[in-house]
């Protein structure tokens, strides 16, 4: 840090906490950021510096401090400056409660049936946490939960931790502003840490709700920062020294310029027919959006008409939450199936007595394994808890205590797949159990023949997604030699027959696959999907054995002695080729034309390999080799190709269109090869370095 006047120090460290608050901004609320994340991770380092090195320009607001303090004791009680309310809720999900709550108002309003429509504030009701956040002179100073509405739980330390809430309000803030709004979880962000919990082997949540509530309610506050808590207003608390907008919906308006979170599914509407028009709309919406809602929100827009209507029984008169039917339901457990996934894994999916839960009826629901099925207890002929929201798999989330039928044993994964007979394994420290057969299994075979296909695989041009849908849907393919027979006179009658499939894509197709027979060992290796078996592993095995018989011959203790396989590789592999459906799938393809290059493994490893220990960088397009193909050639004479050049790169390997890397290499004094001086280097001849031109 160089040495600067305190004054300087100041002011640099105030312009580093305003660009972090603004960017923080743009990238958490508005999803438009205007720098990239290393830029913004620089910004963040310097000020933490200063502030390390200067502790008296740390400041609460700091973006530094979004996690501060230990655990804490215990939460303290907050007394809330204007009690936190709620609002009566209409559960008659149809039309007419929306037409109920309008007519209420207009009669409290003594409004005649000439009199024109009442005009309403539309929004969502989230499913989440209520929160009162207190900003006093623009800063965050206190977030407390509603509590009984009256005292709540100060967690000002896990709400700094949420990155969408401002620590300090854009533009000139009232002196005393308290944001009420709803803490909750995404989705996806719930998806996630469900399944990290699973593969930890700890409890999951049963809602996106619970796992928020629980998230603001950690003692440490490090443990709420690892939940990607999200947060929306939705109204006010005490105000000082700011006169708050005429309408509700000018309010939220307002909240979103101070740099407060606001829903924008949020509409203004006019009379019954308005609110009706939103609900339905909302409902339709509903599983497309982010984030769970469970019902949408009336309130009268004109805060006058809110005054004079008031309050009954602590119940707002103005306002109204309109449901929308359960995401969870109660039924029965009749039966569990097992359901074989794309990439082998079984699933126990829970047969259902058929139930209406979040909005369709739902029959079969997932229990993801079997160690999580035994945590929850669940046995067929239970009473259990079903969920469905959104496009989230409807999933069993508990049972309901009570008696069972007698004699009902806790269910027993199959050792052998219900799809295709092959062996059941679950590796150790996984909680899933998968099916061995590979290549083989039905079940797995659409996500075979992409894999098969793919670019750094065989590279078949023109398989793609929806034709590996129709070969596999139309019965034309069900092992991968069959796709080589594709070619054949009957098998392009059957291409062509096709829906959608024209004469040239089809023949576009048998030239992409007639190509992919001259490949390489690696490339078949990494092709044939075998679990744990990446590009990398699947050049260290062929450098090693050279030829596919010794691969597949080899025992668990000849895979150990290859660079980088460890035992559960090893004894992925083994799993494979034991398996004679799999060694089946080699012969076939062997059969059908595909071929690669072999070579005494031992002798290979004892050749002179040219570019060991060295680095290079590749940039631009060469004449004759793609990239791949280049990277390929250099790993096989013992070098590594990186991606940015450095003092430690040895060349930069330089095409057509060569762009910022060749700069870098003039800068740093890197010696700079054309394709020419490549093909020497592989050769063991020195490479000639040169200066490409301005087309090079």
């Amino acid at each position: 840090m160089p040495r600067m006047p305190v004054e300087d120090l100041a002011q640099r460290a105030a312009e580093l906490a305003a660009k972090l608050h603004h960017h923080a901004q743009r990238y958490y609320v508005h999803d438009a950021p205007e720098i990239p994340d290393a830029e913004y991770d620089r910004l963040y380092a310097e000020l933490q510096a200063l502030e390390a090195a200067h502790p008296e320009l740390l400041t609460s607001d700091s973006p530094t401090q979004r996690v501060i303090g230990g655990v804490l004791a215990g939460f303290t009680p907050v007394r809330h400056a204007l009690p936190m309310l709620s609002i009566r809720t209409e559960t008659d999900t149809t039309p007419a409660g929306a037409q109920a709550f309008d007519e209420r108002v207009r009669r409290e309003l003594e409004l005649d049936a000439a009199a024109p429509p009442v005009e309403y504030s539309a929004e969502l009701k989230f499913d989440g946490l209520a929160m009162n956040l207190r900003y006093e002179a623009g800063r965050l100073v206190q977030a407390a939960t509603r509590g009984d509405g009256e005292t709540g739980e100060d967690v000002t330390q896990n709400i700094r931790t949420i990155r969408e809430i401002p620590l300090r309000l854009a533009g000139a803030a009232p002196a005393v502003l308290e944001v009420r709004g709803e803490v909750y979880l995404r989705r996806d962000a719930f998806e996630r840490l469900n399944e990290r919990q699973r593969e930890r082997g700890e409890k999951t949540f049963v809602n996106p709700r619970n796992a928020a509530a629980g998230a603001v309610r950690q003692l440490d506050p490090a443990i709420a920062a690892q939940r990607p808590l999200s947060f929306f207003a939705y109204g006010l608390g005490e105000v000082q020294g700011w006169v708050q907008p005429e309408t509700h919906s000018a309010t939220l308006d307002a909240l979103a310029a101070f740099g407060v979170p606001v829903c924008p599914d949020r509409a203004v509407l006019q009379g019954a027919a308005g609110l009706v028009a939103f609900h339905a709309a909302m409902g339709a919406r509903r599983d497309a959006l982010a984030f769970d809602i469970d019902g949408v929100v009336y309130k009268v827009n004109a805060m006058a008409l809110q005054r004079r209507l008031g309050f009954v029984t602590r119940e707002p008169r103005w306002a109204v939450a309109h449901k929308y039917p359960a995401q969870e339901q109660l039924t029965r457990l009749n039966a569990i199936d097992i359901q074989v996934g794309r990439t082998g894994k079984l699933t126990p999916v829970a047969k259902l007595e058929p139930v209406f839960v979040g909005g369709t009826t739902v029959s079969n629901a997932t229990l993801h394994n079997v160690f999580e099925l035994r945590r929850k207890g669940v046995r067929v002929g239970d009473t259990v808890i079903v969920r469905r929201a959104g496009d989230v798999i409807p999933e069993v989330v508990g049972k309901v205590p009570g008696e069972r039928p007698a004699h009902v044993p806790n269910f027993r994964m199959p050792t052998a797949c219900p799809v295709c007979g092959s062996r059941v394994l679950r590796e150790r420290g996984e909680v899933n159990h998968r099916c061995s057969g590979g290549l083989f299994c039905a079940a797995q075979r659409k996500q075979a023949l992409l894999h098969f296909a793919g670019r750094r695989a065989m590279d078949i041009e023109g398989l793609g997604d929806k034709l590996v849908d129709q070969l596999v849907d139309a019965g034309l393919i069900g092992t991968l030699p069959e796709l080589y027979r594709l070619g054949s006179p009957e098998g392009l009658r059957k291409l062509s027959a096709l829906d959608r499939m024209a004469d040239k894509s089809a023949a576009n197709l048998v030239a992409g696959l007639e190509k992919s027979k001259h490949s390489t060992l690696a490339r078949f290796l990494y092709a044939l999907g075998i679990r744990h078996v990446g590009e990398a592993t699947a050049k260290d095995l062929a450098r090693h054995f050279g030829r596919i018989d010794r691969v597949m011959d080899a025992t668990l203790e000849q895979l150990l002695e290859v660079k980088d396989v460890g035992p559960v590789v090893a004894h992925s592999i083994r799993t494979c080729f034991e398996q004679p459906h799999n060694r089946e799938v080699v012969a076939g393809l062997r059969a059908a034309g595909v071929t690669w290059p072999e070579h005494d493994g031992a002798a290979a490893s004892s050749a002179p390999q040219p570019l060991t220990g060295k680095t290079l960088v590749l940039t631009g397009t060469l004449q004759l080799l793609s990239r791949d193909e280049a990277k390929a050639l250099i790993e096989a004479a013992g070098g590594k190709v990186a991606g940015s050049v450095s003092k430690k790169t040895h060349w930069v390997v330089a095409g057509e269109d060569a762009g910022s890397k060749l700069e870098k290499a003039r800068e740093l004094g890197v010696a700079v090869l054309d394709e020419a001086g490549l093909r020497a280097l592989l050769a063991g001849e020195p490479g000639e370095p040169v200066e490409p031109t301005p087309d090079c």
